[in-house]
Parts: C-alpha cells; structure tokens; sequence
C-alpha cells in the first residue's frame, strides 16, 4: 500500500501495487477504492462496481459515503447518492459524514437540486451551513454552500432570500463569482431594474473570464453555467435597455 501511494494514479505501477497489496491481503478496502477510481474517471463502469463493492463489504461505514458522492457526480445517479448518504447516517449516528471534503448534508442538499426539488435542497444546506456556522463561524462555510441555497430559492421565486445567499457568496467570495453575479442580474432583469442588471452581468461574465465560477475537475457541476449563458443573459439585458430607450 506504501508503494502505491507514492505511484501516478493509473499507471501500471500504481495500478500493478494495489492489485499485489490485495493479493497479499484481500481485506484492504482501501486497494479496492483506490483501484476503483482510476476506471470510474476513466469511464470504465464495468470495472469500477465491483471493486467499489469490494470495498464496501469490507468497510461499509468508509466506503459507503463516498460511493454516493461517486454515484452523484459521476453517474448524476442522485436517488442512489441519497440512500447512500442515508445509509451513513445509521452506520455512523454519532457524527456526520464528510466524504471528499464535505458534510453528506451538503452533498444530499445538491442531489435534491439536482432531482429539482428546492424545498428539501434548502433544508439539508440549511442543515450543512448551521452546524458549520455554529461551530466555527458563518465565514468557515463554503461559497457553493450559498450559491446553491440561493439557486434553490430562485427556483422557489423567493427572490428576497435568494438575493441573501448570493450576496454571501460575494461577501466570503472576495467580490468575485460569476454565478452569484449572474443571478444577481437575473432578479433585477426580472425587476426591471435594467441599468443594475447591466451592472451585474457584465461583472459575471468578467468573473467568468477570470475563472471565477462554479465548476468541478472531470465532470460538470450543479447548475454549472457557461460563457453562452452569461452573453446571452448580458444580450437579453441590452435589448431591453435599447427597447426602452435606456443608455
């Protein structure tokens, strides 16, 4: 296992050093994740299940959770994601799971955007950004964590608190992120407030160009947004000034 840790993922030595390791000893669910992934980002499902599983039968309560994070980002299989999100809830009652980096609350509030239900997206971000908040302080939470409650509030068209969660996203986010920006725009499009409008989605599309949005390594994001969609909202926003005569 030390020497394949030290190996490119992938290659032949890494991958030759995690299959030698559970030849030695077929109990180490770690080699089997590790192994996993490489065909998971490679796009080799049939090979990635089942040594996903082998991990998991060896060690449920590490492997459980990141299966569903793997099932959500990889497959957007977001129903499977949540049972196993579920699941490490009663393997682990004592404490909340965080794999790759985040609380399963905050990974079962993106499926729920995900499967386009805002309500109970909300409630599991809430969920994720109170125990954070309490603990450490509201500036410890992630932007994302506001930018998705606050696209799940647009969806609900409760601008008000949409508007909230994006200007967190502004306040922790140094001034700059595209979407946050983006939607901004959207909401004063929508009231009509053209010249603000202008304002927010000539910023997003800068913010865009500085690389300053939400997007992911290997595959697309949540609601990830495009270099289309800021022109055309920024194109929409200047037809309408020019129909009202507005400079």
């Amino acid at each position: 296992m030390a020497h394949a840790s030290h190996q490119s993922q992938g290659s032949a030595d890494y991958m030759n050093a995690y299959a030698r390791a559970i030849e030695l000893d077929p109990s180490l669910d770690a080699a089997y994740r590790y192994m996993s992934i490489h065909y998971l980002k490679t796009g080799l499902p049939g090979k990635w299940k089942p040594l996903i599983e082998q991990a998991v039968a060896r060690n449920p309560k590490a492997h459980i959770p990141d299966r569903g994070y793997l099932y959500m980002w990889f497959y957007r299989d977001f129903e499977k994601a949540i049972a196993d999100f579920n699941a490490s809830d009663s393997l682990t009652p004592q404490f909340t799971d965080a794999p790759f980096g985040h609380s399963v609350d905050y990974w079962r509030g993106l499926c729920y955007l995900g499967l386009h239900h805002p309500q109970k997206a909300i409630h599991w971000l809430d969920k994720h950004i109170e125990h954070i908040s309490q603990n450490t302080g509201e500036d410890w939470v992630e932007v994302d964590a506001f930018l998705f409650r606050g696209i799940s509030y647009k969806d609900l068209k409760d601008n008000k608190n949409a508007l909230v969660n994006f200007d967190k996203v502004l306040k922790y986010g140094e001034g700059q992120y595209a979407d946050a920006h983006y939607y901004k725009a959207m909401i004063a499009l929508e009231q009509d407030s053209l010249q603000l409008a202008q304002l927010w989605a000539q910023k997003a599309l800068e913010d865009y160009q500085n690389n300053r949005y939400n997007h992911r390594p290997y595959v697309e994001s949540i609601r990830q947004l495009y270099q289309s969609d800021y022109q055309r909202l920024l194109d929409k926003i200047n037809h309408e000034r020019h129909k009202k005569n507005i400079h």
